[in-house]
């Protein structure tokens, strides 16, 4: 069995079957023949079932199905409209880090957690007629896997997240600067960092925004990263340059820093916020299960 094989839990895939990526805007085909995702109720072409989620149009439910199985069942059809979901990675190095020692030795790198996070909204974009685009990044596009659709796709798209590593520094601002990376359709674009970058991330942001695209911005970091517990005399390191830094560490210099922190992120969010870009914060020590099903249904961006 493939290690993509194993990206997404068995039982988390089931439940990700009842979702759906809920998108703004939904792009009409412009390729010939017809480009076609879930929109129940617009077309008489069948196309699925799933069960009936809280929400759902109720005259939508197979009372045949439901009088044979005892289960409420929706059916789903096939519509001209569809939604290109593009998935950007961090692989800069920086991204290793935050694998959990000890107790929480089972805890994933950032890197593991955002492969996992852009599984899951693939594979549900995928499992609703979507089509799916991914790729790894560092000072430039590193590795791309181009349009997958249908549930069937699923595991090539696994099978592509497993195989990309991280690798040496990143410059964000130098990838999406490229005009030839930047989407062609107008569609929904997923943005997993930590985002720990001098400068770029803003102007990426925007030329995303201009290339039509509805930015979700989805920042990863360790618990770590936003409350150190570190105490003594110690040197540093950057796991991208090498470079290395000689630090006592003290109660001031951590709550500087965690003010700093702090600080970051709430910059990113408003910036974010004020463009109409939907920003998350993942930690790490939060399952991916648990971000995915609830922080993405909290958050209004599947149902």
């Amino acid at each position: 069995m493939s290690s993509g094989a194993n990206l997404l839990d068995p039982t988390l895939m089931r439940r990700l079957d009842q979702m759906s990526i809920a998108a703004k805007n939904r792009i009409r085909g412009t390729m010939q023949g017809k480009k076609r995702s879930r929109d129940m109720g617009t077309s008489m072409e069948f196309a699925d079932y799933r069960l009936y989620t809280p929400g759902d149009d109720t005259r939508q439910l197979d009372w045949h199905v439901f009088g044979r199985t005892g289960k409420p069942f929706i059916k789903l059809f096939m519509d001209e409209q569809e939604l290109q979901v593009n998935l950007w990675l961090d692989a800069s190095k920086s991204m290793d880090f935050g694998r959990g020692e000890g107790e929480a030795s089972l805890r994933l790198s950032k890197w593991e957690y955002a492969r996992q996070l852009a599984a899951g909204v693939g594979y549900m974009s995928l499992n609703r007629f979507d089509r799916v685009s991914a790729a790894a990044f560092t000072t430039q596009m590193t590795k791309q896997q181009k349009r997958l659709r249908g549930k069937g796709s699923s595991l090539r798209l696994f099978e592509f997240l497993a195989s990309c590593q991280t690798e040496g520094t990143g410059d964000i601002g130098a990838v999406f600067r490229n005009p030839s990376i930047l989407p062609r359709q107008a569609g929904m674009t997923w943005l997993f960092s930590d985002f720990l970058y001098e400068q770029g991330i803003e102007e990426s942001l925007k030329y995303l925004l201009a290339a039509k695209q509805e930015v979700v911005a989805v920042q990863v970091l360790a618990p770590e990263e936003l409350n150190p517990n570190l105490t003594g005399e110690l040197r540093l390191i950057d796991s991208e340059s090498g470079a290395a830094r000689e630090v006592a560490m003290s109660s001031k210099v951590l709550q500087a820093y965690r003010e700093a922190a702090l600080q970051y992120t709430q910059t990113l969010r408003a910036f974010c916020y004020e463009r109409g870009i939907t920003y998350l914060l993942a930690v790490t020590n939060v399952p991916p299960g648990d971000f995915l099903l609830g922080e993405l249904r909290r958050s209004g961006l599947i149902r």
